[in-house]
């Protein structure tokens, strides 16, 4: 991985991952400063407009910003008419959010949703005028850019939630602290894209990626309903405390894992289409992407699932205890969705919009009846569900692609193996060296699991096959820290 390409990737991987470092400091202070300041309530509330939002988020996108970044070829004229296609549907779903208003009320039962949903409606004006700002900055490559961008934004929106929060504001500080995010993303995009658009032109057809997207708009809503099925049956069923519990838990796990995992993407997918006709570079660089995922956010996953008593008394205080089991369920889910997300960057990045969709209708049916059957047995039976979803899934992932395109499926299946094995010891060895030190309290159970835990992830190294990983990645490593001389 000499190459100039393979030095952007691996540059843009260093400014992603450092940006999403930053992102998940950040939300971890959100997570222990708001929690002390705000109430389960409060939070529920949040959960469940947001899953309106993310549902007209989808349809916001339209799947464009893939398609704009995946396309070999895109005019000026092309890139303006998707910014007023973005615009257009951003401004349609704000007023059809704002009329929604009264019955997700009805719904809920919720007299406070009402103001909420007014307000939150103006995300869908912000992100559809940022998303081809985005796209934009992404097909170029602008990395950096992007990373200062969405740190700044988070840094921001926090700042003003918990000042807001501090005031009294409530349920009100976490709605400006969307809005407030929306807002500098919006400018910084616009400043660091030095681009404004032109009207639109019917000379610039842009039909081939408006269909490319409708199928990315059929698989992200398909794979939003698994991903909110279980925020939607505790709401319903079980009301907005115990929502606000599962949803305090899913934010101190999923949440910092999507932000260093899904903005991968935008690395990824511009670099993998590269070279997607050159099989042998094609399939390295997808293996070594997986390893790269594997071993850096699964080894931090396994820690929070062996550590989860001590991690949630330290970050969210003794009102969020009933959240252990499921921050460490939520993190054993995540390590499993891990190791199969580099599939999801072949389908994109080769086109294969119709093979993703059916594909997700597979895996979504699957996480439905998991998350349904667990709910049965209360919101820790729909955290086990969220969990054995992907246990089920995932064999599946590798196995589903490789009928459709070439793919390293053995290599990968072998790579995903070391990793569970990594993984299997350092949980182990934390969680002992946690009991063993548990009468000193939380903090030294936290910072003895760990240390135990690197030493046990470390222990494999005797043998070859784990050296030669390190290798590979720490090679990878040095190209993310090495500046790409001038020309």
């Amino acid at each position: 991985m000499s190459s100039a390409l393979a030095h952007s990737a691996a540059r843009g991987a260093f400014f992603t991952l450092a940006a999403q470092v930053a992102k998940i400091v950040l939300q971890f202070l959100s997570v222990i400063v708001l929690a002390r300041l705000l109430s389960p309530h409060d939070y529920g509330l949040l959960a469940i407009v947001l899953v309106v939002v993310g549902v007209g988020e989808i349809f916001r996108d339209f799947g464009l910003t893939t398609a704009s970044i995946q396309a070999p070829v895109l005019t000026r004229g092309q890139r303006d008419n998707l910014f007023w296609i973005n615009t257009a549907i951003g401004v349609v779903l704000t007023i059809a959010m704002f009329f929604l208003a009264w019955p997700i009320e009805a719904v809920t039962g919720e007299p406070e949703i009402v103001g909420m949903v007014h307000w939150l409606a103006v995300l869908f004006l912000l992100n559809g005028l940022a998303t081809q700002h985005r796209a934009n900055l992404a097909r170029d490559l602008k990395f950096k850019a992007m990373a200062v961008i969405e740190v700044s934004a988070a840094a921001i929106a926090l700042t003003v939630a918990v000042v807001s929060a501090l005031l009294g504001a409530e349920y009100w500080a976490l709605v400006a602290q969307q809005l407030t995010s929306g807002v500098v993303v919006l400018a910084g995009s616009v400043i660091a894209g030095r681009w404004l658009p032109r009207w639109y032109s019917r000379q610039d057809s842009v039909r081939d990626l408006i269909s490319f997207g409708w199928n990315i708009v059929a698989t992200n809503l398909l794979v939003y309903t698994g991903s909110q099925i279980d925020t939607i049956i505790v709401g319903l069923k079980f009301g907005t405390s115990p929502l606000g519990l599962y949803n305090r838990a899913f934010q101190l796990v999923m949440t910092p894992l999507s932000q260093v995992r899904s903005p991968t993407k935008n690395v990824a997918l511009p670099v993998l289409s590269r070279v997607q006709e050159d099989a042998p570079r094609f399939d390295n660089y997808v293996t070594a992407a997986q390893l790269l995922l594997g071993y850096g956010l699964g080894i931090p996953l396994i820690l929070v699932t062996a550590l989860a008593d001590p991690i949630v008394r330290v970050m969210l205080g003794p009102q969020w205890l009933g959240a252990i089991p499921i921050v460490a369920l939520f993190a054993v889910a995540g390590l499993l969705t891990t190791l199969s997300f580099v599939g999801y960057w072949v389908y994109l990045s080769r086109g294969l919009g119709k093979q993703l969709f059916r594909y997700t209708i597979v895996t979504t049916i699957i996480k439905i009846i998991c998350i349904v059957v667990g709910s049965s047995f209360g919101v820790l039976g729909v955290a086990v569900g969220f969990a054995v979803a992907p246990a089920i899934s995932w064999p599946l992932s590798l196995f589903w692609l490789s009928r459709v395109t070439p793919m390293p499926t053995a290599r990968l299946y072998a790579g995903a193996a070391r990793i569970l094995i990594v993984a299997a010891l350092t949980g182990s060895a934390a969680w002992g060296a946690a009991q063993l030190v548990s009468p000193a309290g939380s903090v030294l159970m936290i910072l003895a699991g760990i240390f135990a835990g690197l030493v046990a992830a470390a222990a494999p190294l005797i043998l070859p096959i784990y050296r030669r990983d390190a290798r590979n990645l720490t090679g990878f490593l040095r190209l993310m820290l090495k500046r790409q001389p001038r020309p």
